[in-house]
Parts: C-alpha cells; structure tokens; sequence
C-alpha cells in the first residue's frame, strides 16, 4: 500500500471504528464563497444543553437543516430543523458523491474563536441511523480534532483543514468519543458541517 500516494485514503482509527480523512474536497475560491454565504444568511442560534439536570447555553452556535422541519433531540434539548438552502444542498451533493452514503438532515456548529470547543461525545441519538455515515465538512479556520475510545482511552487526533472533508462510519460511534479541543492559538472563526440520516 503506498501511504505517500494521496489518492489512497485510509482508516485513521487502529481497531472498533472506521474514520476515513478525504483531505481537501473544496478550493480556496469555493471555501471563500461557502464560507461567506453561511456565515451571513444561516440562522445562527446559541447551543442549548441539559446536562445532569442543569440547563446549559453555549457560545458556540449552531443551524440544524433537513428535508423536512424534523424535531431532533440531544443534550436533552429538542431541535427544529430549517429546509435546505441552494448553497448547502450544493455541499450535500459533494459529500455525498464523496462518501457513497445519502443525507437528509445537517448540523451546522459555528466556533468564533479557538476558544470555544466541543466536549467529548458521541453521535449516538437513538434517531440517527445505526451505524450510518456522518460526513464532517470544515470551512474557515484549521482545528485539531481529537477521538479516543470509550474502553481502552486510545487517543487518535488529526487536523482537519479548511475544505476537508472528514467521514465517520460504522461502529465509530459506539466504541469512540470525539472532541473538537479549545486552543488560544486560533482566533479566527470555523464553521463545521455534519450531514447525517435521522431515521423517523
């Protein structure tokens, strides 16, 4: 196998998860235009959590899509999906020539800075599909994101760049936590796209 050819894409996790790194499936100009449109016309809203009872508002924002106005739960808190716009119906397409795997629902997350991050969690809401694909898509700034296994505590991390497009597939969620770790290095704003399939 040649690890140097970048046309082969690999497992980046070693055992109980498959997470496939794409690298850059976007260009500067189209990452420019994307980020530009979604930053400006997404109904950016604060996070709501409940965790341990305690109702919780994060400064991370987030924007959940879909083919319907789906209600979606997690963190305790119930979400209202928008209907797609032209622009993330583009993106939808990319992921999913890319992936192989279809989407009817996006969670859109929006970090103003390196400070503001993501706990370690999985996506294993009893609504999303068993084992389904998530395609993770990075706009702006360049972050470390960071996964590590639920039994043995492994740690794996990788950076994702801006355009990159991260999939996270089969039993990744049941056996692996991931996390988007806070840095005072980044001070600049990134946007994360995760397409996934709610089954109603």
């Amino acid at each position: 196998m040649d690890l140097f050819n970048p046309d082969i894409v690999q497992n980046i996790l070693p055992y109980e998860g498959e997470v496939v790194y794409h690298g850059l499936v976007l260009n500067k100009e189209q990452c420019a235009s994307y980020y530009q449109n979604l930053f400006n016309e997404i109904p950016w809203e604060h996070d709501q959590a409940i965790v341990f009872g305690k109702h919780y508002t994060t400064k991370r924002k987030v924007a959940w899509f879909g083919d319907e106005e789906y209600s979606y739960k997690y963190s305790g808190v119930v979400k209202q999906a928008h209907i797609w716009t032209k622009e993330l119906l583009e993106l939808k397409k990319i992921v999913e020539e890319i992936s192989g795997a279809t989407y009817n629902s996006c969670l859109l997350n929006l970090y103003h800075t390196g400070e503001e991050g993501m706990a370690w969690h999985s996506d294993g809401e009893k609504s999303l599909e068993n084992n389904g694909t998530i395609g993770s898509l990075t706009l702006g700034a360049t972050r470390k994101f960071s996964f590590k296994h639920k039994n043995t505590k492994d740690k794996v991390d990788i950076i994702l760049e801006e355009g990159s497009l991260l999939l996270m597939k089969g039993t990744t969620q049941k056996n692996w936590l991931h996390r988007l770790p806070p840095t005072k290095k980044v001070h600049t704003p990134r946007i994360n796209l995760t397409f996934r399939t709610i089954v109603l």
